[in-house]
């Protein structure tokens, strides 16, 4: 994997951020949905891409592990939010499955970038610095 120096330039931030934008499209601009169901899954899909972003600037690999775990954990009640707002007939089928399965491959995705994390050798940039 090579040096990213950016959260901004990290595949799983631009997914989780897409997400977001989807959300906010489906879900914050119809008018099926109530005020508080609105906001709970803004708030819930937008953590998932703060917690990635705010995990990578901590500079470490633990930290980053730990935000990571937050934001699957935001993918997973994002995905409940949308199985009740398809319950509750807020979204047809078709949308409801695309955005679940959205949420569903970047929970995979999060998975695989903790285990990768968890493997590698790189403790994190802030390890590297020289402390004068």
């Amino acid at each position: 994997m090579g040096t990213i120096n950016n959260f901004e330039d990290l595949e799983i931030w631009k997914d989780a951020r897409r997400l977001c934008e989807l959300i906010y499209q489906n879900c914050l601009q119809n008018d099926k949905f109530q005020r508080h169901d609105k906001s709970q899954i803004d708030r819930a899909s937008s953590s998932i891409m703060d917690n990635i972003a705010e995990g990578f600037e901590r500079e470490g690999n633990r930290e980053l592990i730990n935000f990571l775990t937050m934001s699957k954990g935001s993918c997973g009640e994002v995905r409940s939010q949308l199985i009740r707002a398809y319950d509750r007939k807020y979204l047809d089928e078709e949308k409801f499955l695309k955005l679940k399965n959205e949420s569903i491959e970047i929970s995979k995705k999060l998975s695989g970038f903790i285990n990768y994390l968890k493997n590698s050798t790189h403790k994190g940039n802030k390890f590297n610095r020289n402390i004068d």
